[in-house]
């Protein structure tokens, strides 16, 4: 049972009238009386429990998007339920109005649409919906609750997408448009054509410059079918927060973008998301489900409050990729991480593939260094100094390991990540 704010005012006038009359027969007049009311409200209320509820709508989302969830709810009892709904959620949820009036009449059933615009990725259950259902006199309330069953899954928001057109383009000019004329490590051959000046003499051919009138050169594009594994840290470097939101979520949409660009580019994708052990794999599969695999991969994926454990990663990079392949890293360039924990694990690693290693970085670092207003703001500077040179110390020990580092903030690591993969592609490295 509940009570109204009517009743309490009631009660309030019911007070000043025993507190006038002064004597014990009014105040238990007045109790009785107030008594009889409730329960006659109460009793005259509509039934709570004989509700029937069910749900329909929406059961995935991207991150910061809106879904809808629908609540039936039918009322098979003989009174009319004039009632207040609650349809608890998690905060992280987003409910846009969780309470609603209800007015429903006996055999018949209402729909109530919500609004969920979750900011946490990961499965959102629902807890209880609760409902107080009062009776005429708006003085008492029956309430209970019913627990209906849904789950919606928030899915990473792949804000990147939007990049996905620009370097679609560039692809296209490096597979055959704008044919390459000094071969790499991973390209093949394309096709003949007339030198002309400023064409690279290596790439004359001569025997087919014998078979014709003029000097013929070869022309090269970036191989297909290569292979390409990404490994998310989801290790507690991952769960510092840049802006508004996990580095590892930067991370993912890094990765996204990348995994949508190379199936474009007919190579095969993979991921591994570890840190203390496996959280996550996708591996096999085709071009057309590489991104919705991913995806629900990473749906459920949250930083640990854990040291990666860079050997077993190496290990499993090595089953994962028994041949040469593109090995891209989502990790902290933290100094100390990175030169206790993966820089003696990366020999066998970069040995065998090419190694990426992508890092989202903080624009606040940079915002301290240049700033000089006051005495906190000059030791500011100094921090964020320091900070950046600790890390340009590890990109350059990386590099000089074979690594190819590439950083930036969560607005610019996916297209810069693209960008050095389209690069590599040129270059013929993949």
């Amino acid at each position: 049972m509940a009570v109204s704010g009517r009743l309490a005012l009631l009660v309030a006038l019911a007070a000043v009238l025993v507190g006038v009359s002064g004597t014990w027969t009014a105040f238990w007049l007045v109790d009785l009386v107030l008594a009889l009311l409730v329960a006659v409200d109460l009793l005259l209320a509509g039934s709570v429990r004989g509700l029937r509820l069910t749900r329909s709508g929406d059961t995935t989302v991207r991150l910061g998007e809106a879904a809808q969830v629908t609540l039936r709810v039918a009322n098979p009892g003989p009174r009319r339920v004039h009632a207040m709904l609650r349809d608890a959620w998690p905060p992280s949820s987003g409910v846009v109005e969780p309470r609603r009036r209800l007015d429903l009449p006996a055999g018949e059933r209402r729909a109530l649409s919500f609004t969920l615009v979750p900011t946490r990725r990961g499965d959102r259950v629902p807890d209880r919906v609760t409902v107080r259902a009062y009776g005429p006199l708006g003085l008492a309330a029956r309430q209970g609750t019913h627990r209906v069953p849904w789950r919606l899954q928030v899915l990473p928001s792949f804000a990147s997408r939007k990049h996905l057109p620009s370097r679609l383009a560039r692809l296209r000019d490096l597979d055959g448009r704008v044919p390459v004329l000094v071969r790499g490590q991973g390209t093949e051959f394309d096709s003949l054509r007339a030198y002309v000046p400023g064409d690279d003499v290596r790439s004359i051919d001569w025997r087919a410059s014998a078979r014709s009138r003029d000097v013929v050169v070869r022309t090269w594009r970036p191989e297909r079918d290569r292979h390409l594994l990404i490994v998310l840290d989801t290790g507690r470097t991952a769960a510092g927060r840049v802006g508004d939101a996990p580095r590892l979520d930067a991370a993912m949409d890094a990765a996204l973008l990348l995994a949508a660009l190379a199936t474009r580019a007919g190579d095969h994708v993979d991921l591994v998301a570890h840190d203390a052990r496996l959280r996550a794999a996708v591996q096999g599969r085709s071009a057309n489900e590489v991104l919705p695999s991913f995806v629900q991969a990473m749906a459920g994926l949250d930083a640990q409050l854990l040291e990666p454990d860079w050997r077993a990663i190496a290990g499993e990079v090595l089953r994962r990729a028994p041949h040469r392949s593109l090995v891209v890293l989502l990790t902290a360039l933290d100094p100390a991480a990175v030169e206790h924990g993966l820089l003696p694990e990366l020999a066998p690693v970069a040995a065998r593939h090419l190694v990426l290693l992508a890092s989202v970085t903080d624009p606040r670092v940079a915002q301290m260094s240049g700033e000089r207003g006051d005495a906190q703001a000059v030791y500011d500077a100094a921090a964020g100094s320091r900070a950046t040179l600790a890390r340009q110390h590890t990109a350059a020990r990386l590099q000089r390991a074979g690594v190819v580092v590439v950083e930036g903030d969560p607005a610019q690591l996916p297209p810069r990540l693209a960008d050095a993969y389209l690069a590599l592609k040129a270059a013929g490295r993949l």
